[in-house]
């Protein structure tokens, strides 16, 4: 695509989707100026990326998009430009390689996010093709933000002083609400309202939540947040159906915090279990201990006789329970109900878990909510202000951990910025 070069536009957000929004526009002929309030690019990038960068997930495509959900639609269109076969070939093409896990999780070959960033950064500011990228680092946008003919005008809070910057377009990708530390604080909401785009509340997705103890109180009895705070569930099977009779099943490892549950598995049903708290004001999961053991052979441990064993050493010895799995059944049940041999060993199968709250905005590990959709074009441009595009987790989008996130991140980047070449041209 061939594009005027004297046209310009300013991204504000140096993050995945707004790095590839700036990629997409420079091969296009565009002069592009990316803003950002941080002293350095791609920080939460690179955070998320310490214990593996998890680029995407080789699971076939159409699998792949139902992970969006109520958004599926939206971001398979996103994602038909840059899937997960494509998002290898650009890394290829940046000198690295990739490979996929037994997860069917895709990762760089040195599973490191750093040296992925480096080779980009040194391909947006030396393209063997395009229009050198300009970076503008410590520039946090205050919110404003004027339209003039076909000219945009936006001012900048840097170490300076304000900096008033002019662009033929502006590509906002500012993140979502979470990680507020490394840029995406959501203060952007009210301010993108204000130019009559429809915004959707941020809401944690990902995320940790609080639980309910069996006399009421919020989080864990002091014991067994004293003892187990940190440590992890492992191959357990949660289980979760809503008021609206949505379900969840699925097999994996948790870790109980000091006043509740976070990990994979709670994350993976987080959006159910958030939406549900919202209606109810509570939501009860289940737990099987046990997934690999039927009922009945449960039942037959537990039954059978103990001798002059304590019950703990007895579950111990015959469903090799651990110290937390034990310290979970006495949490929810009483001293009767742990005695009862048939009450213990349904608790066993079907423990019920009930969560009162998500953990702040800020702790999740993404958001849910944003600009909606429906206030942009197919091009991810604003109905209400054409020229304004947005990209990334701006969006009123989620999804689960395991490559799918950065996907469909860069994937609207690169939608966004072949829109806004579109535009320009």
């Amino acid at each position: 695509m061939t594009t005027n070069t004297k046209k310009q536009i300013a991204i504000i957000g140096a993050g995945p989707a707004g790095l590839m929004a700036a990629e997409t526009l420079s091969a296009a002929g565009v002069h592009v100026h990316v803003y950002d309030a941080m002293p350095s690019v791609g920080r939460k990038f690179l955070l998320a990326g310490l214990g593996g960068l998890n680029l995407t997930h080789a699971e076939p495509f159409d699998i792949f998009t139902t992970r969006y959900a109520e958004r599926r639609e939206a971001c398979t269109a996103w994602l038909k430009t840059l899937d997960a076969a494509a998002i290898c070939e650009w890394v290829k093409g940046l000198g690295l390689d990739t490979f996929v896990g037994s997860s069917q999780r895709i990762f760089p070959t040195d599973m490191k996010a750093a040296p992925l960033l480096r080779a980009w950064l040194h391909r947006l500011r030396h393209p063997t093709q395009g229009v050198p990228v300009t970076f503008h680092m410590r520039h946090r946008w205050n919110g404003s933000l004027e339209q003039r003919r076909d000219e945009f005008s936006l001012n900048f809070d840097t170490p300076q002083g304000t900096h008033t910057a002019h662009a033929d377009a502006v590509l906002l990708a500012l993140g979502g609400g979470s990680w507020a530390k490394l840029g995406s604080d959501g203060a952007w909401q009210s301010w993108v309202s204000a130019l009559g785009i429809d915004v959707s509340p941020l809401r944690p997705a990902n995320c940790g939540f609080d639980v309910q103890s069996r006399d009421g109180h919020t989080g864990w009895s002091k014991h067994l947040s004293a003892q187990f705070a940190g440590t992890p569930l492992k191959s357990v099977a949660l289980s979760f159906t809503d008021s609206l009779g949505q379900s969840f099943s699925r097999r994996g490892e948790f870790v109980v915090t000091a006043t509740g549950v976070e990990g994979n598995l709670v994350y993976a049903a987080s959006a159910l279990l958030r939406d549900e708290i919202a209606r109810s004001r509570c939501a009860t999961l289940h737990l099987d201990l046990k997934p690999d053991f039927t009922p009945e052979r449960v039942m037959a441990e537990v039954s059978h006789p103990r001798g002059s064993r304590s019950l703990s050493s007895h579950l111990k010895s015959r469903l090799h329970l651990s110290a937390l799995q034990l310290g979970l059944l006495h949490e929810v049940l009483s001293k009767q109900a742990m005695n009862d041999t048939a009450q213990l060993a349904t608790a066993i199968k079907h423990l019920p878990i009930t969560l009162t709250a998500t953990r702040p905005l800020d702790e999740a590990i993404s958001s849910a909510g944003g600009v909606r959709l429906e206030a942009l074009d197919a091009r991810l441009m604003a109905t209400a202000l054409p020229g304004l595009f947005v990209a990334g987790e701006m969006l009123d989008w989620e999804a689960p951990t395991g490559g799918y996130l950065l996907s469909a991140c860069l994937a609207s980047g690169r939608v966004a910025g072949l829109g806004a070449a579109q535009h320009l041209r």
